[in-house]
């Protein structure tokens, strides 16, 4: 027998959560088959079966958090190692890594429908073998350098890509119950679109399936036991103060509240609060681009807030270039994707590029390299509400710009008074790295930079 243990699907996180196993107890698989869906902190990645041979026993099942080097399944192979995937001959894809949990209970091999994903896994004999930094969901994710590849499965017998399995999974979707219109009989985004919005494809509850006679197994892992709800004996709360259900966190929520955790640890935070005059701008002006050329200006009057911080080493890297890391916000919790080149970019080729990221971000298909090595973060977090915010710096970067929402203000002018549209900005720095006067002349260089007519 071989067991297979889960591979590091990103360096510097510790486990992956099971959507769906794509083969049942009992078949006989190749070498790179698609074996299992599992949830990573940005997507869901499809892991490939590392051995070819007959499948005797599966270690988690839908829902269960399997850590990295667990096991994850056994197999029947001939011989004593089996034959195992080689990355030289055709590298699965690798996506980006997953969230906190513990290891899950034995269970069957019944599937769900599924998310995205993108094939990823890396050999056993390769699991030990550092890695280069390849991602960031709010915190810092690696990964391997290997080709990445978009592979379609089959799932209720369509075919799908990863992002489409991501999107039909957001929506509630069975794609078993989707017509496909893209070539070779491959459903498509738009196909998953048109079925949610029709109502004509709604995945059938996991209780309805279990009540029309299909197994629906229980797989409690150990963090899923200590997070649900105390016996009302045990409840040192009465039972009546309670409206709602403990639920663990996934996903991305999960991989946030990591990161957050460890940026409290970290960083030694101030945040500097002030309001740029935007009275100059024309009808329609671009929010967003202007708040990026405004960054690259603060960086030209005081480059070392675009830079990084090497807390164990104590040492700094004063960035030449910018890319920046935008905080963008989705029901599965908080990403931030890398804006490339933002201190030379035409308008348009940095509004095309936040088209671009948005979207990614939506359909869950992030490639690893928009999501790691930006040098300075930005939230525009007032397309929502708030003026203010001491906002959160994702290490090793040293600072980050939040803008609040846009309002209009009095102010004098020539000894008498005119309504002018404001701008609140707020600038948190590492006080490590950076001095109270840098980060000042930063921020006023982003004011007058903002205050321009174009």
């Amino acid at each position: 027998m071989s067991v297979f243990n889960l591979p590091d699907l990103g360096e510097g996180l510790p486990d992956a959560e099971i959507v769906e196993w794509l083969v049942s107890e009992g078949d006989t698989v190749e070498v790179d088959q698609p074996l299992v869906s599992m949830e990573t902190a940005k997507a869901v990645v499809e892991v490939p079966s590392p051995f070819e041979g007959k499948v005797v026993k599966f270690y988690g099942g839908p829902g269960d958090v399997i850590k990295t080097g667990a096991p994850l399944a056994e197999f029947e192979v001939e011989g004593e190692a089996g034959t195992e995937a080689s990355t030289q001959d055709e590298p699965p894809a690798t996506e980006a890594a997953a969230e906190e949990g513990q290891p899950p209970a034995e269970a069957s091999g019944e599937e769900s429908s599924g998310e995205d994903e993108a094939a990823a896994q890396e050999t056993p004999a390769q699991e030990t073998k550092d890695r280069e930094d390849s991602g960031t969901v709010v915190g810092k994710m690696q990964a391997g350098g290997e080709v990445l590849q978009e592979r379609t499965s089959t799932v209720g017998g369509v075919r799908v890509t990863p992002a489409v399995r991501a999107l039909a999974r957001k929506h509630k979707v069975d794609l078993s119950r989707v017509s496909p219109s893209g070539a070779d009989g491959v459903v498509t985004a738009a196909d998953v679109r048109k079925a949610a919005e029709e109502g004509t494809a709604q995945d059938e509850p996991r209780r309805e399936r279990a009540a029309a006679g299909k197994p629906e197994p229980e797989f409690p892992t150990e963090p899923e036991r200590e997070q649900k709800p105390a016996s009302p004996e045990r409840s040192s709360q009465p039972a009546a103060s309670a409206s709602g259900e403990w639920e663990p966190l996934r996903g991305t929520r999960r991989t946030m509240a990591r990161t957050m955790s460890e940026s409290h640890k970290r960083v030694v935070p101030t945040t500097l609060m002030d309001d740029a005059d935007i009275h100059a701008w024309r009808a329609g002006e671009d929010v967003t681009f202007r708040l990026l050329r405004a960054l690259a200006a603060g960086a030209r009057a005081e480059p070392g807030l675009n830079a990084w911080f090497d807390d164990e080493q104590n040492m700094r890297m004063v960035h030449k270039g910018m890319d920046v890391g935008m905080a963008v916000d989705t029901a599965d919790g908080l990403f931030v994707a890398r804006l490339k080149g933002v201190h030379n970019g035409s308008r348009e080729d940095i509004r095309g590029e936040i088209n671009r990221l948005k979207e990614n971000v939506k359909n869950r298909s992030i490639p690893p390299e928009d999501l790691k090595d930006y040098t300075i973060m930005l939230s525009n977090f007032g397309v929502f509400a708030g003026r203010y915010a001491t906002p959160i710096i994702n290490p090793p970067c040293v600072s980050i710009v939040a803008a609040g929402v846009l309002r209009h203000e009095v102010v004098p002018v020539l000894g008498g008074v005119e309504v002018h549209r404001m701008i609140p900005l707020s600038l948190t720095f590492d006080h490590r790295a950076c001095t109270g006067g840098e980060a000042a002349r930063f921020l006023r260089a982003m004011i007058a930079d903002l205050s321009k007519a174009e």
